[in-house]
């Protein structure tokens, strides 16, 4: 299996964690259904915590976000997350969050920039780098890691 899939992935799981997701799954085993073809697929669950809609615009648009940069740390890309085809899904989904939030296009490409500069910084600080990598390495271990799991492996850098 491909590391970078495997840091992809761990960057959507560890962000929506840290934002009070529940993860139900998270996988790096290719998915050959009848849609697009994904390398990965992180399975989300939102609580219902009386967010308001904004609030979960902002929240998905960091998940979305949080693999290219957690791909991009550990591969040490410098590359904008809107310009590689591999991450036109997030991209798409993140933009598509944050036209709730900003109509204005050159704004809302702004807005992405920023949050993806955010998530870069917060990523790559300890202890988040090492639930991150954590989470990567037990993917690469067992291609499919259930929630229970992830919790487990992220409770021993983030408890």
């Amino acid at each position: 299996m491909d590391e970078l899939t495997a840091y992809h992935e761990a960057g959507h799981v560890l962000v929506a964690l840290l934002l009070g997701a529940e993860i139900h799954s998270a996988t790096i085993d290719p998915d050959r259904d009848d849609g697009p073809e994904r390398h990965g697929d992180t399975q989300i669950v939102w609580r219902n915590d009386g967010s308001s809609p904004r609030e979960m615009a902002e929240r998905a648009v960091q998940v979305a976000l949080a693999g290219p940069v957690a791909e991009r740390l550990y591969g040490g890309e410098p590359f904008h997350p809107g310009f590689v085809a591999e991450w036109a899904d997030d991209w798409r989904l993140a933009w598509d969050a944050a036209a709730t939030l900003i109509a204005d296009e050159r704004r809302r490409v702004q807005f992405l920039e920023q949050t993806t500069l955010l998530l870069h910084h917060r990523l790559d600080q300890e202890p988040h780098w090492s639930a991150l990598a954590a989470l990567a390495d037990n993917l690469l271990a067992h291609e499919t890691l259930e929630g229970e799991q992830i919790e487990e492996i992220v409770g021993e850098w983030l408890s």
